[in-house]
Order: structure tokens, then sequence, then C-alpha cells
């Protein structure tokens, strides 16, 4: 089959991580193969995803594609080097304009293949770029390159970024249970992990039980409804049995009604894709521990730093990334578009993984929760199954290069 010959684009969206550098380094690295190949002539990166590209804000990253020192820093660079936004594309039907410009903006630069980074919001970008450009006969190959901290895609069996925030996630909560436990007197420390509709995240904080055995005492999820009453009751019998109590949720649990535990502490506020702004929770669950109980409590959020802490990143989550990224471009010469590269666990102990693509009109806008075997029947704490799944992403370490004793990073 003959292949279309041309440029390409790449772009990241959405939330920053630490691992999404990796897969940019990995597009290019794929971008390069096909350079060979003859496929791909130039490879450009679209600043600030595509509202950058709308503005023609392009950088030539051709020069770079066979740079494997570059490559090698880049990969270990936390953040969106390129730059990221939240722009929500309106239907063709309601913004024509823009698509008609994205179109100009292709053949003017001979972009023949697109490459977008990101998670839930960022496929629907795919999803509606990849229908209008075959809709008007422009030979266009779209696909999607999973990110996410919070591991909600669908069909892929976890997302790029989600092993090195789960390890730094892991570690911090093994720290701070090391913490906690040099009193005697009783004292409950609540510790806020991200996670709006999906709590992969937080499931993690049970990483600890696999190095040492003890985790936290109880763990809440948006899968599960949250009820303030059985919350004191579990810490007060956690309080019986040792003084240090540890509760870790995500941001986003919510009560029986659906309205989120942190809700009553924000201004309401939405961003472009109409998410609420969440944060507060572990304020109002201090609060509650407070008023109810009485004893000594704080709370911390991890914030930042879930997604940006690439000092401890996973070894498997970076190089899972960068192949992921060059796999997708491989795809898109093969002729896909309108779809996101996969990941697959192969069956068996041993941990192994496949990749392959999905048809975005699955992916875009579903969100992929943790399943209720992964949750025990208390509600408050997770399965043996769960951290069978979770061990395999965060194993290994990276070794950055270092300049004037910190990491070294890469900016374009």
């Amino acid at each position: 089959m003959n292949k279309l010959v041309g440029n390409a684009v790449v772009g990241q969206s959405g939330g920053p991580t630490s691992a999404i550098n990796a897969t940019l380094a990995g597009v290019i690295k794929g971008a390069a193969e096909m350079n060979q190949a003859g496929v791909i002539n130039k490879i450009y990166g679209m600043r600030n995803g595509i509202e950058g590209l709308l503005s023609e804000m392009l950088v030539d990253l051709s020069p770079r594609m066979n740079d494997e020192g570059w490559l090698r820093s880049l990969a270990a660079t936390p953040a969106a080097a390129l730059g990221s936004c939240r722009r929500k594309l309106k239907s063709h039907t309601e913004d024509k304009e823009t698509y008609e410009k994205l179109i100009e903006i292709f053949k003017k630069y001979d972009i023949r293949y697109f490459f977008y980074i990101g998670g839930n919001d960022s496929m629907d970008t795919v999803l509606k770029l990849s229908e209008y450009a075959k809709a008007n006969s422009y030979e266009l190959k779209v696909v999607g390159i999973p990110k996410t901290i919070d591991n909600d895609l669908k069909a892929t069996d976890h997302t790029p970024g989600f092993g090195s925030a789960a390890k730094f996630v892991a570690t911090t909560v093994k720290e701070i249970l090391r913490d906690i436990n040099v009193y005697t007197v009783k004292a409950v420390t609540i510790v806020e992990i991200m996670g709006r509709d999906a709590g992969w995240l937080t499931t993690a904080s049970a990483l600890p039980l696999l190095s040492g055995g003890v985790g936290p005492d109880l763990i809440y999820l948006p899968e599960r409804v949250f009820d303030a009453e059985k919350f004191i009751s579990d810490v007060k019998a956690a309080l019986d049995r040792h003084p240090a109590v540890l509760v870790c949720a995500s941001e986003g649990i919510r009560f029986a009604d659906g309205e989120y535990v942190g809700s009553g502490s924000q201004s309401g506020a939405v961003d472009v894709f109409g998410h609420k702004y969440l944060s507060g929770t572990g304020k109002v669950l201090e609060t509650m521990v407070k008023e109810q109980i009485g004893c000594k409590v704080r709370s911390l959020e991890l914030s930042l730093p879930q997604r940006c802490a690439a000092h401890i990143a996973s070894l498997a989550d970076i190089e899972e990334s960068l192949s992921v990224g060059a796999a997708g471009v491989r795809f898109a010469a093969d002729g896909h578009t309108g779809v996101m590269t996969v990941m697959e666990r192969d069956a068996g102990e041993e941990y192994s993984i496949k990749y392959g693509v999905m048809d975005i009109k699955d992916i875009a806008n579903e969100i992929k929760t943790v399943p209720d075997e992964y949750i025990n029947s208390d509600a408050n704490g997770v399965t043996d199954l769960c951290l069978d799944y979770l061990k395999p992403l965060i194993m290994g370490e990276i070794s950055p290069e270092y300049e004037s004793g910190m990491p070294k990073h890469i900016t374009i």
C-alpha cells in the first residue's frame, strides 16, 4: 500500500505529567523512523496545543529527530515542553470557520499527520478533527496518544503518566506514615489526592502495604458514595487500634446526592469542559473530624507534585511513554486515523505490554473507573487484586542527567 507522504505535527494538551515529554520524545523518534522510510519529511511541534496551531505557533522539531542525547533529556523533563491548553473545539456545524482555518494551516505546511498527546478532553479534539478531515476529503491521519495521571481513559490498560504519579503518591504516603507514627498522642492525618471522577491515583496510596506491610488506615474513592457518618465511625475504629491514623481521599468523592464533598468550599467556577474546580475535600474531612471527634487533626493536598515529580518517575512509565508515542506514528503511517494508541496487558504472571489502536469514538468523553473488584466491601480501602494491577506500573527508577546539583530540564 502506498503510504501518505507529508509533514507531521504534534501537540500536548490538558494537564501535564512527568512522562508527557517522554511520549513527545517517542513521537519524534517515530517520526525519525518514518523520515528514513520516506513517509514523514518534517515534524512540527504546536505550542499550546490546538490554540497554538490556530495561531501558527509552530516549531520545527526535525533537527532534533536523531539527537539521542537531547531526546533522552527531554524524556526526563516534567510538564509539557511544548506548552498545553484546555480548549474545547465546538462541532464543525457550530464553528465551521475554525475547522476551515485548521485545514488551511495543514495545507500551508503540508501536514498529513496530526498527533495529539492528552487525556479524555483531548481525545474529543482527535475525534472531531478526524471526522471533519474525512468529511471534507483532506487526507490527514489523526492519532491520539494517551496521557493522564488520572488513568481514566477507556480501552487502554493504563495511561502514560499514571505510573510515575502513582509512584510519587505511594512514596509520599509511605514517608508520611513514618512521620505521623513518632508520637503517641491520638491524631488523624488526611491526604487529599487528585482524581475527579475516578480514584485510580488514590488507590496507589495503598502500595506501601507491599513495602513494609503498613498502609493508610482508610481510603475513599469517587466510585463509592461517601457517607459522613460512616467516615466518622471508620476513623473512631481506627483510633481505637492505634493513635496515628492516616486517611487518603480522592478530591472527587461525593455524597449520595452527587454533590462533591469539597464543593462547599469552592466558588462553583468551572473550566471550558464544564468541570468544577476541585480542592478543599481534605479540609472538609478535617473539619468533620475536629468537630465530631475532637482529636488532633491535619489535612494536606499533594497538589501539583503528583503530576510533575519527575525526580521519582517510574522507569516502566517512562519507557512505555516513549514506546506508545513511537507506536502512534507507526500506526498513522500504516493508515490508521481517528484512533488512539492503547496498551494491552498480556495474560500471565510476568508483566508485559503490547501496543494497538482503538477507534476514538469508543474512547472520547468516556471515563474508566476503578472496578468493583479493586475496592473492599467496606468501601474504605482496596483489594489485593488492585495492588497486583498497580505494582508493575511503578517499577524501576530513571537516572536523569544533573547540572549544578539539580536535574537537567529541556525547554523548547
